[in-house]
């Protein structure tokens, strides 16, 4: 996977855009600024976001060519980001340190069991009173060529949220039809899930 996603994101162009995700940005608004993770986070976009807003941020992935076009976009916005470059499923959280943990667009494999014991990893590692910020594409993404895996095992249900989190207080949890525009990677008619959770 790690070959795949190198390949994808070896261009000039950030595949999914430079402005953070939206459904993110407006949660973070209603959050005070304080310690962040974002994982699989890809070329930056929503860490980059983050920093600018007062977030000190913690980003992981485990691809290289992401990794450095990210800290890219930090320097041309005059942030700093603390970006990790490991296997988020191998990778050793720190508990109850983060304020806040953002999961956007990025999905694992529900049926090995990894989707699972990332998030009970990530709950972990957030403090009492951390909250949890979650889009992802929905099992209705199948067919869509708006993005995501055309792989129903890697894709989302309100169901499986609710397991998932199952320790949190879900303050939101829904699946929606949007329009996404997103670079040029997510673009279109998309389902999605959208979850927020509290610890």
């Amino acid at each position: 996977m790690n070959d795949f996603w190198n390949k994808k994101f070896s261009t000039d162009e950030y595949i999914y855009g430079t402005k953070p995700n939206e459904f993110l940005k407006d949660q973070l608004s209603k959050l005070k600024p304080a310690k962040i993770l974002f994982v699989g986070e890809g070329e930056g976009r929503n860490a980059v976001y983050a920093a600018k807003i007062g977030w000190q941020v913690d980003a992981i992935d485990s691809s290289d060519v992401a990794m450095n076009k990210a800290l890219s976009l930090a320097v041309q916005n005059n942030v700093s980001i603390n970006y990790q470059l490991a296997d988020i499923q191998s990778y050793d959280f720190p508990e109850n340190y983060y304020d806040a943990v953002g999961i956007i667009f990025l999905h694992v494999n529900e049926n090995l069991g990894e989707r699972d014991r990332l998030y009970q990893k990530l709950t972990a590692s957030l403090k009492k009173n951390g909250t949890i910020i979650v889009e992802l594409f929905s099992k209705n993404q199948l067919g869509k060529k708006s993005g995501g895996p055309q792989d129903v095992s890697m894709l989302c249900s309100i169901d499986q949220i609710k397991k998932s989190f199952s320790t949190l207080k879900h303050k939101l949890l829904k699946e929606e039809n949007i329009y996404l525009s997103e670079g040029n990677s997510h673009v279109g008619e998309a389902s999605v899930i959208r979850y927020v959770g509290v610890k």
